[in-house]
């Protein structure tokens, strides 16, 4: 009999997921090394320093509540809740020529 592989849920979105990143509810640049993390999938993880800045994250998107009520990820909450999507590609710092 096979093995059941673990399932992993993103605390954002829901979905359950291979493979989960963790991310800093203070990013690390603002002060949160030591901090809260949440377990994220990595399209929401990509998505959410590509939508706020860290001092944003920081200040006002600090616990998964207040990221899930964020007006400028609903949008993009809607879509992914029901994609089977791994991996999106980062476009934070890469530019096509």
């Amino acid at each position: 009999m096979a093995k059941k592989q673990q399932e992993l849920v993103c605390e954002l979105c829901g979905r359950e997921v291979l493979y989960l990143t963790s991310h800093h509810l203070v990013p690390r640049e603002e002060g949160g090394r030591y901090g809260a993390t949440a377990e994220l999938c990595q399209p929401c993880h990509s998505t959410l320093h590509l939508t706020f800045s860290n001092r944003d994250l920081a200040t006002t998107y600090n616990s998964i509540p207040a990221l899930q009520e964020a007006e400028a990820l609903q949008k993009y909450l809607k879509w992914v809740r029901n994609k089977r999507l791994e991996r999106i590609a980062n476009r934070r710092g890469r530019r096509r020529k």
